[in-house]
């Protein structure tokens, strides 16, 4: 299944041709044991089959995956996951059932304890240069690809040090991109410590806590954050960042020493 479909629209009094963003239902099964059905764009989804692996505390680390299968149907497309034993036993302990609608975090958690998980707070780490997160602002638009065509997909990525992005990922759904984006920075074997992420949406709860639990020690988003969001990243010790442009921020959470300021 391709993530664009041409569709014949009428504007400014004639019939055109006109490029929308794909969504399809993605059903996630471990071990053959259906889990989850999320609505997302059908790209990248064996990064979308790591990352929320692993950003929902499913399996423990990526090695822990031995294998994806990719099953396309009428229906929708199902991601066959074979994973670690003892993963998969916690799975089943755990277990919840999950009907994912685009852009949302906890749809179908079964109680209130599932939403907060057990997540140590993250070690020191170097600051990180405003200035790399604003130049890797600028040079994002120019390959947001399916945004460029569509104008309905968000976006997430890596910003390196030197204002250079990698791990560029898009989807319908604001954490169905971060979980690909931290997909492919998993499967690439990325230590992503000394990195930031960037994510052209608002910052949730959730999105705080897939990132720390892959030990990303600075989220910036083009929105604001929740105030849920803030208060987990403080006592995580990430640093969160809102209203990302190409030259001013918001920092709310991470001391004014977690990021070298710009001269």
């Amino acid at each position: 299944m391709k993530p664009i479909a041409r569709q014949t629209v009428w504007r400014e009094g004639a019939s055109q041709p006109d490029d929308l963003a794909e969504e399809t239902p993605v059903a996630f099964e471990y071990n053959g044991i259906s889990h989850a059905v999320m609505l997302a764009t059908p790209a990248d989804l064996e990064d979308f089959a790591v990352g929320f692996s692993l950003s929902e505390g499913i399996v423990a680390r990526r090695q822990n995956i031995f294998d994806i299968g990719i099953v396309e149907a009428d229906a929708g497309i199902t991601l066959q996951l074979d994973i670690a034993s003892e993963d998969f036993v916690r799975l089943k302990e755990h277990r919840r059932s999950l009907a994912g609608r685009t852009g949302c975090g906890l749809c179908g958690a079964e109680s209130l304890g599932q939403v907060m998980r057990d997540l140590a707070p993250l070690p020191p780490a170097a600051p990180f240069p405003l200035d790399a997160l604003y130049a890797g602002m600028r040079r994002l638009p120019a390959v947001q690809v399916l945004q460029q065509a569509t104008g309905a997909t968000h976006a997430a990525c890596r910003v390196h040090r030197d204002g250079m992005i990698s791990y560029v990922r898009e989807d319908v759904g604001r954490h169905n991109a971060l979980d690909k984006t931290l997909g492919a920075l998993a499967r690439g074997g990325v230590a992503v410590a000394d990195s930031a992420l960037v994510i052209t949406s608002r910052a949730s709860f959730e999105m705080v806590q897939k990132a720390a639990a892959l030990g990303v020690g600075t989220l910036a988003a083009v929105s604001a954050p929740t105030a849920r969001a803030v208060r987990l990243a403080e006592s995580l010790s990430l640093t969160l960042i809102g209203f990302l442009r190409e030259d001013a921020c918001v920092i709310y959470s991470g001391s004014k020493t977690t990021l070298e300021q710009r001269a």
